[in-house]
């Protein structure tokens, strides 16, 4: 398969998630968390699809388009390993959702970053919260939610949090 051909199917699998998980995660109350904001096509698709939720965005830098962009009181800018874990004052509330796209193509980075990612991203999770992320994590206090048909194995994966650990 060429890039370009899965860059499309990641793409699209992302945007049928995102919109599929809506619903349940209007259920529970709580800001939005975007870790990872690149180009910020996934944040301009958040505020689109959740309007009335606050959406905090983590990553090193605001390399986006202008019309992307978050206002500086929701950019949080720096490490994401080290902002996460101090961001609770900032934003205020337990998150209902949180969309991680944060991975590489490195599998052994990306093994590093799921065992410091877990326990940052559940401090600041809602109970009923739901995670959706391209790393596998190891979450014992969550379930894992049925895929739509048409997501790929191992492409996402969805994490509702069940209780506090």
């Amino acid at each position: 398969m060429s890039r370009l051909d899965s860059f499309i199917r990641r793409m699209t699998s992302q945007k049928t998630l995102l919109e599929f998980l809506v619903d349940k995660v209007n259920e529970v109350d709580g800001p939005i968390l975007e870790l990872g904001l690149g180009n910020g096509r996934t944040y301009d698709h958040l505020r689109e699809i959740y309007p009335n939720k606050e959406i905090f965005v983590f990553d090193f830098a605001m390399d986006c388009h202008p019309s992307c962009a978050p206002d500086a009181h929701h950019m949080i800018l720096g490490n994401i390993r080290d902002t996460l874990v101090f961001c609770g004052p900032r934003i205020g509330a337990k998150a209902s959702f949180a969309h991680i796209d944060i991975g590489s193509a490195d599998p052994t980075n990306d093994l590093a970053t799921a065992s410091w990612l877990a326990p940052s991203i559940d401090a600041h999770m809602a109970v009923g919260g739901i995670i959706l992320c391209a790393l596998e994590l190891d979450l014992p206090n969550y379930e894992p939610l049925k895929k739509p048909d048409g997501i790929h194995r191992g492409r996402y994966h969805i994490y509702r949090k069940t209780s506090e650990a």
